[in-house]
């Protein structure tokens, strides 16, 4: 029971941003375009028993795993564990992810009593592996992709393990951008620590103690008092991944989600058993994706703690695409999150109809460019590109923005042309790619870019090419992702999952898919669509196909054509 509400607000605020420090810390320090620049990290606070106490605003998808990390660093070094060390790990069997997601786990300690942990997780650029970037679909086991880190002591009592740190450095394609990641991580550790011993310096370690089970028991409260207004009842839904990138058949996500008086279950039976490609992820993670859902659709001030964590129980399949068996490959694990998310959100939509949005672009793109460069180094270049949310309950859906679960950015077009490897020559929206709908959804992004190595690796990981993303009460789907070589009158139209070799003055254009729609097209404003047409965003034929809105040549709504028009639609 929280005694004084003053002292427990201004605690979870402190806590709060304490978390948010570590992540700032590795904003302004990371090297690599992947890190600071699309933000593909997290950061986190957890008590001296492990669970977390606080998470920064970083990705969600990353954070609910951090649970499991820090449980193989306990049962690995617990009985060891010393002022001044960091743990680090990546194996998916062993606590990780997969491997380019590196997890760093500093112990705090205050007058030599063990106070909490300070979590960093980093997707590190390369991890070696075959392919530049460590993630490709065609990857079928782990030992393709990378270096495998278990449960490690890299610092000891304040004293880098430098030889341990160069065995690592050794298996990737650039080091340096990968040691100053790692060392953003552990500065990140740093200023966690600081801010949890400056909390218990000033609650004392019993009084710290105390606020952090209240913080616990006030997100599980918070999150029940949420799910109260649902119906008790069992939603299911299903949705797919287009293929596992080596030629199989669409990839099934099954999702029953029990509401009841003991909380909510997510129920995965049904769902595909773990693939031959690299689209496998960890039970973990599978529990993140749903995490991140919940907390998106519900209010936005619930705590993401372990509190929070309570109400929820899982059935994961063993051996399945959500909870694969060593050695499967792990790498493009991505595309796993986003399409639990999409499916969890799609059960739910019918317990929270004005919450819930339609289907976004499926998660972000990715291209990795490896090129090898004259004297032997190597240089990995990440387009990370986000599309499109699906139309909301009560708006459009939103342009240009990472999906519920990653909080990402695109990468900058400077950055992927300061190596002079690439040129991008186009970047921007297209019309008519937005889901038909009362609200439209948000529209694809594109990007053209010209290769100017003599040549390069390129792996791309995408998606909602054949299952495109659902629209809701009426609305229409969005529009399908493609890859094209060579665009023009001789393109050639990619797989959604390509691993090539492009040689200099290839071309190439991404393009994410299109979000979908929310209610009838029909009961679209048309001045809605007039505004739509003038932005670009829908061409005039679209209107009068997808909304049966008429907009003269002159740019005006012909509000008569437009009522018969819409008129003869719903007869």
């Amino acid at each position: 029971m929280i005694r004084d509400a003053a002292t427990f607000e201004v605690f979870r605020n402190a806590v709060t941003g304490a978390a948010d420090e570590m992540a700032i810390t590795v904003l302004r320090t990371a090297h690599s375009q992947i890190v600071a620049s699309s933000m593909d990290f997290s950061a986190a606070l957890c008590d001296a028993r492990g669970r977390v106490i606080a998470q920064a605003n970083t990705c969600p998808v990353h954070l609910g795993s951090i649970p499991d990390a820090l449980d193989a660093v306990l049962t690995e070094f617990g009985e060891s564990l010393a002022e001044g060390d960091v743990y680090v790990l990546n194996d998916p069997s062993l606590g990780g992810m997969h491997l380019p997601d590196v997890f760093a786990v500093a112990p705090v300690f205050i007058d030599g009593t063990l106070l909490g942990f300070a979590v960093s997780v980093v997707n590190h650029a390369d991890v070696g592996g075959w392919a530049a970037g460590s993630m490709a679909v065609q990857s079928t086991s782990i030992f393709a992709e990378g270096v495998q880190i278990p449960p490690s002591r890299l610092v000891a009592g304040g004293k880098l393990n430098e030889t341990f740190l160069n065995l690592i450095l050794r298996n990737v394609r650039e080091p340096e951008l990968f040691r100053g990641d790692l060392e953003s991580q552990l500065a990140a550790c740093h200023t966690g620590g600081a801010g949890l011993r400056a909390l218990a310096s000033r609650h004392g370690v019993t009084g710290f103690e105390v606020l952090v089970d209240e913080l616990l028991d006030y997100a599980e409260t918070l999150l029940r008092t949420e799910l109260a207004e649902a119906v008790p009842g069992t939603y299911t839904f299903l949705d797919h991944i287009d293929d596992d990138g080596l030629g199989s058949d669409p990839i099934p996500f099954q999702v029953r989600v029990t509401l009841d008086g003991d909380g909510v279950e997510f129920d995965f039976t049904g769902s595909s058993p773990q693939v031959a490609s690299a689209l496998n992820a960890t039970a973990s993670f599978t529990r993140s994706a749903s995490y991140a859902a919940v907390q998106g659709l519900l209010a936005g001030d619930l705590p993401a703690n372990s509190g929070f964590y309570r109400p929820f129980r899982f059935v994961i399949p063993e051996g399945s695409i959500l909870d694969a068996r060593r050695p499967a490959a792990r790498g493009a694990r991505g595309l796993v999150a986003y399409r639990i998310i999409d499916a969890v959100l799609g059960a739910l939509a019918p317990v929270f109809p004005d919450r819930v949005p339609a289907a976004g672009d499926g998660g972000p793109d990715s291209v990795a460019i490896g090129v090898t460069e004259d004297n032997g180094g190597s240089t990995v270049l990440w387009d990370i590109l986000c599309g499109a949310w699906g139309a909301r309950p009560d708006r459009d859906g939103v342009d240009g923005i990472s999906p519920l679960g990653a909080n990402l950015a695109n990468t900058p077009v400077e950055e992927i042309e300061h190596s002079g490897h690439v040129r991008v020559d186009g970047y921007g929206y297209l019309p008519d790619t937005g889901g038909a709908g009362c609200f439209r959804g948000g529209l694809a992004t594109f990007r053209d870019m010209t290769i100017l190595a003599p040549s390069a690796s390129v792996q791309i990981r995408s998606d909602r090419r054949t299952h495109l993303p659902y629209g809701l009460a009426g609305g229409a789907q969005g529009t399908p992702s493609a890859n094209l070589l060579d665009p023009g009158p001789d393109e050639t139209l990619l797989p959604a999952k390509p691993h090539l070799t492009m040689t200099a003055g290839t071309r190439h254009r991404h393009v994410t898919a299109g979000g979908g729609g929310h209610g009838d097209p029909l009961t679209r404003d048309p001045r809605l669509v007039l505004d739509d047409v003038l932005d670009g965003k829908v061409t005039p034929e679209g209107a009068a196909r997808d909304y049966r809105v008429i907009v003269t040549d002159s740019g005006e709504l012909d509000l008569a054509a437009t009522t018969s028009a819409r008129e003869a639609a719903r007869s």
